[in-house]
């Protein structure tokens, strides 16, 4: 409970209660007001010897509660910026609206009482919890959320935290030390090749672990992840379960004919990981150099498998976005993401989004890359929790990974967990980060790694024992000597998956010679389905603008007049939505169509409710989805291209309002759409619609570089 004004009632009613009936108030409430009590005892006796129980506003100092509370919210409000997140172990200045002397409190004001809903029975007592809660290696920024989602965080946060049982943390500590050997491994075995290695932030490892199975605890059976380099590789091979046998292989780089494959710390994975909730589909995406882009392919992907299992409340997947720290900041990209996470057509339920936070972006500080006091400010857009914590404190983490997902799972919403950590080589192997940091790289130079920490603190307290560590290290290293020896062994180029899945069957390329498929539909078939298109619900009021629009195609229906481009694209819409393939168009003004040609949803002229003919066409049709986007290019595309990656049986389009403002999202044409079959054998049935030409607006309308498509689509690139 928080004090205010009102509690003043609030406990002016206790307290009468109290007079009249001490058992009507529960015990910790009946002490309070007995040790109020026995401050009136020690009162000077009335005359008829009685001793005077002391009014309200004298028994309880309200004054000194406001004051208190004063102190609890700037706690909650101003604590992470003192908290210890930063494992290097720099000191960050506290805030002056820490201290007793800001609220008017002295210290002999610690041994003073406190009514129960303070959760500490003196104010020291609460302080020194306030200390351990908020100035801890976790930074809690909460205060900014909503409020019924504010009381439930700060119920958690203040209550006891919960331990990692036992095993729970010898699997953090084995994960955490794999992490760390493996890239030992990588910068013995391959010398300077680059691997952007996660040293520093190891603890991301054990955290994705647990995220997948604590996902699986709450019902979730597909996690899709998007990253970009940093970690790849380790997140590869120990948490998707990417053979070592082929990411040593990938270090080879030879590639068969026709086939250019990309650098190792591109590739994407799927796999099945089983937990003890159940088997959960992993899949870690594709990504090209360009960062944080792979978003909302991301939550395309996983939107597409949601609907694909008819999980209309969004609960069967779970999205896991890992961000650089200076990327999430930086690029628009991630905004536009963010915005996507509540619009009906883009929903899925809440994104877990992990900053893989190493204070550095390539060779740029904090104080350079952002204009804000964190990367992560960017999130609180959504009003959303947003964690910073210490990527060595993986008790804690453990701590804050559950409530996460306790979160999302409640309110269906993104939350962000601030990593913090460092980088212990420069941005890639081949830097030399002394040059512009060498401060900072005096004291990761004194730093152990992580895992070391974590088992210094578990063999202290008897959780694992230095002979067993010993053993699981050898038996980890073994294994990795035995799997490259084989790929020394046994050269070979890097072989790409074939098409599997829900991909099987289709093909690609210029060693395929698609046939050409006949895809009529008979004549009185297209005229049923106009007269479908043309038709409202009993009482439904159209726009008097729109009764000559369906007019016209009843005539069209009854060969009274030609057909026209809309009317021809909603024919093809619908007989594909009544042969069972699901449609989805998305784009700025797509439903009534940006040239007030297409109409696809009708709205009561009195009432303003939509209704959309498409999709009451037939029994048991199929979905046709058509959503108005936000004002973005990039981000929606992105988003329908991976869509499209997991529905290759629906027709997916993206409509550019003017065919010019493609060039805005072109890196999704150049990165994704025209080189994924080429680079990861990857493909994709996404359609673009570019609406307008040469029609005397000028050439900003008029241009959507079609020369670019052109260059684009040889050897059968594009269609």
């Amino acid at each position: 409970m928080e004090l205010t004004l009102e509690s003043q009632g609030y406990l002016e009613a206790l307290y009468r209660a109290y007079l009249e009936d001490p058992f009507s108030l529960p015990e910790e409430w009946r002490r309070y007001f007995s040790a109020l009590a026995l401050e009136g005892s020690r009162r000077e006796p009335l005359e008829d010897g009685r001793r005077a129980t002391p009014p309200l506003a004298e028994a309880v100092d309200l004054a000194f509660l406001l004051k208190v509370e004063r102190l609890v919210q700037a706690y909650r409000e101003l604590g992470h910026l003192a908290a210890r997140i930063d494992p290097l172990g720099r000191e960050r200045p506290r805030p002056k609206e820490l201290s007793l002397e800001a609220h008017g409190l002295l210290r002999e004001d610690l041994f003073r009482s406190l009514p129960p809903f303070f959760g500490a029975p003196t104010l020291g007592d609460l302080l020194g919890r306030l200390e351990e809660v908020y100035l801890g290696p976790v930074g809690f920024e909460v205060v900014h959320t909503e409020p019924e989602e504010r009381a439930w965080l700060l119920s958690r946060i203040e209550a006891p935290w919960p331990k990692p049982p036992r095993e729970v943390r010898r699997r953090m500590l084995e994960r955490l030390m794999q992490a760390s050997l493996f890239e030992a491994f990588l910068q013995r075995k391959y010398l300077g090749a680059k691997t952007f290695s996660l040293e520093g932030l190891e603890g991301l490892v054990p955290l994705l672990l647990e995220a997948v199975e604590e996902a699986a605890r709450h019902g979730v059976r597909e996690v899709v992840l998007g990253m970009a380099h940093r970690g790849r590789l380790n997140v590869l091979a120990h948490v998707v379960g990417k053979p070592f046998e082929r990411i040593f292989r990938e270090f080879e780089e030879i590639f068969p004919e026709g086939y250019s494959g990309d650098v190792k710390y591109h590739l994407g994975f799927s796999n099945d990981l089983t937990t003890p909730y159940g088997k959960v589909h992993v899949s870690l995406n594709f990504n090209p150099s360009h960062l944080e882009f792979v978003n909302p392919v991301t939550l395309g992907r996983l939107r597409a498998k949601q609907d694909r299992f008819g999980d209309r409340e969004r609960k069967r997947g779970l999205a896991i976005l890992v961000h650089g720290d200076s990327a999430f900041i930086g690029e628009g990209i991630v905004q536009e993401t963010l915005n996507l996470s509540r619009l009906p057509g883009y929903r899925v339920g809440g994104t877990l989004h992990v900053v893989a936070n190493n204070q550095l972006g390539f060779t740029t500080l904090p104080e350079e890359y952002t204009s804000c006091r964190y990367p992560t400010d960017i999130a609180k857009m959504l009003s959303v929790p947003i964690f910073h914590v210490n990527a060595e404190a993986l008790d804690e983490l453990w701590f804050v990974l559950g409530l996460a997902l306790e979160y999302r799972k409640r309110y269906g919403k993104d939350v962000v967990i601030d990593l913090v950590g460092y980088r212990r080589r420069g941005h890639n192997e081949t830097d030399e980060p002394t040059f512009t940091q060498p401060p900072m790289y005096a004291l990761i130079s004194k730093k152990p790694e992580p895992w070391k920490v974590y088992a210094e603190r578990l063999l202290a307290e008897g959780v694992v024992a230095e002979g067993e560590l010993k053993a699981k290290e050898e038996a980890y290293l073994a294994n990795l000597e035995s799997e490259f020896a084989r790929v020394k062994a046994e050269p070979g180029p890097v072989v790409p998956h074939g098409l599997s899945g829900i991909w099987q069957g289709y093909v690609g390329g210029p060693d395929h010679l698609v046939p050409e498929v006949d895809t009529g539909v008979p004549k009185e078939a297209l005229k049923e389905l106009l007269l479908r298109l043309s038709a409202v619900p009993e009482g439904f009021q159209v726009h008097p603008k729109l009764k000559r629009f369906l007019e016209a195609r009843k005539e069209m229906a009854e060969e009274k007049r030609p057909l026209d481009w809309a009317a021809a694209e909603a024919l093809a819409f619908a007989s594909l939505a009544v042969e069972g393939h699901r449609v989805r168009l998305t784009g700025q003004d797509a439903l009534r169509g940006t040239f007030t040609q297409r109409h696809a949803a009708l709205y009561d002229y009195q009432t303003g409710r939509p209704y959309i003919p498409l999709q009451h066409l037939a029994e048991g049709q199929a979905e046709v989805e058509i959503y108005n986007s936000p004002l973005s290019e990039a981000g929606v595309l992105g988003f329908e291209y991976g869509y499209s990656l997991d529905y290759p049986e629906g027709l997916v389009l993206w409509e550019a309002q003017f065919g010019d403002f493609v060039n805005v999202a072109q890196v999704y044409i150049d990165q994704f759409l025209a080189s994924a079959e080429a680079k990861w054998n990857r493909l994709s049935g996404l359609v673009l619609l570019l609406p307008h030409g040469l029609e005397g607006q000028g050439p900003e309308h008029s241009s959507a570089r079609l020369e670019r498509f052109l260059q684009l689509a040889a050897r059968d690139n594009l269609q």
